[in-house]
Formats: C-alpha cells, structure tokens, sequence
C-alpha cells in the first residue's frame, strides 16, 4: 500500500476516534483507545475506497462557504421553527431533483453532507453516476419554491468547488451556468 493511502487511513481513523470520543462525552484513556481499536476494526472491515483530492484549501472561498453555510444554518431554523409553530397549517414537501455540476465523488459527498445538516432540508438518495441528489424540502409550496431551492443547492455546490475544488472544477463552476 502506498504512503498516501496508509497517511489517509491514518487520518480516517484518527477522525472515527474522534468522532468516537465525542459520542462517549468523555475524554479518558479507555475512551479515546476504545474509539481507535473500533476506528481500526471498521476501516478493516469496511474499507473505504480511495478518494482522489486533485484541489487544495482556498482560504477565501473556504471564508465564504463557512459564513453562508452558518447564516444559512439560523435561517432554515427559524424557518422550520416557524413552521413547526403554525397551527393548523400543514407544510407541504417535495423531493427535488438535482443534477451537480461538478459531481466528483467528493464535491457531490460535501454538497450533501452540508445540505443535510440545513435544517428543513434531507438527502433522500444520491445517483453517484450521474450526480443527482434528491433532496426532501420543507416549505415548498409552488414549482417556483422547488425552482429556488435547485438553485439555492447549486450555489452550495458553488461555494464548496470555490473552497475545496480542484483547477478543473473551478473552470466548470464559472463556465456552466446554475
């Protein structure tokens, strides 16, 4: 196995047993070598396939994605609060598809994973083949609402490529339009 793949597993485990860690609330020596032999013991299992990562960290793009996925985050709660609070008024819903421009296999996983952790809104599936999501949205009451969601998804996609993107792919972000 090359360095950069042993570098990447390392780092895979490292993340779990965080991530383990946390779970647990705790912060003790058992906890933190229990999160890593279950780290070691999944990646040996269930091997994740090799990501290629061809783009580097924009400190600028990375600045704007993270202000407008947070404003985006208190938005979509007092949206859904809003929502939950309207009585006798049932929200309707809609499972929108959405074709990504640059669907590699880690800008069409950051997409999502950030789209879910909006409040109001869900991946239901991910067609990797042809970088569809589908995502479940609150509050949609017209095509014009799904319309605006699309596009709201699309400049998510945006905001990650210009963070996270390889050269190629900041090209196809400029020249494709949403």
């Amino acid at each position: 196995m090359s360095g950069g793949r042993w570098r990447d597993r390392c780092v895979a485990a490292l993340g779990l047993t965080v991530i383990w860690v946390l779970l647990w609330g705790s912060f003790t020596p058992l906890t933190v070598v229990g999160g890593l032999v279950v780290a070691v013991i999944t990646l040996i299992v269930f091997p994740l396939p090799p990501v290629t990562y061809a783009g580097r960290i924009h400190p600028l793009g990375l600045l704007r994605f993270v202000t407008r996925f947070l404003r985006d985050m208190v938005m979509a709660s007092a949206q859904v609060a809003s929502l939950a609070f309207r009585f006798g008024h049932v929200p309707r819903s809609a499972v929108i598809a959405v074709p990504l421009r640059c669907p590699s296999d880690l800008g069409l996983t950051l997409t999502a994973e950030a789209l879910s952790l909006v409040p109001g809104s869900l991946i239901v599936d991910a067609d990797r083949k042809r970088g569809v999501l589908y995502v479940h949205v609150l509050g949609v009451e017209s095509p014009d609402d799904a319309e605006k969601f699309r596009q709201d998804v699309l400049d998510l996609e945006s905001r990650i490529i210009q963070a996270f993107g390889s050269p190629a792919e900041r090209r196809v972000i400029k020249e494709v339009p949403a």
